[in-house]
């Protein structure tokens, strides 16, 4: 599958973006202390663990059968944009 170097562009910047206002809204989160704040804190670093290391053997696995590097990008940067979605949604409510 051929993913335009514009398209993945796009979807990296956007994913710069919300990954951005996530930022701002755990430090909101973070800044108030409480168990709230520790709770944010240990999800942080578990979410950010298992998406890395999830995304490690998925394109290992794809790169090896065959698939193009870029398609592998544009999965990684697709899963790891839903999930900063996933967070802003949760820390918005």
């Amino acid at each position: 599958m051929f993913i335009p170097p514009v398209t993945l562009g796009l979807n990296m910047m956007q994913l710069a973006f919300e990954s951005n206002l996530v930022i701002g809204l755990r430090m909101i989160t973070l800044g108030a202390g409480g168990q709230k704040a520790a709770t944010e804190a240990q999800l942080m670093v578990s979410e950010k663990l298992q998406l890395a290391g999830l995304l490690a053997i998925e394109n290992a696995f794809a790169l090896a059968q065959g698939k193009s590097l870029e398609s592998t990008q544009a999965r990684s940067v697709s899963r790891y944009l839903r999930a900063v979605r996933a967070n802003r949604r949760r820390l918005l409510r």
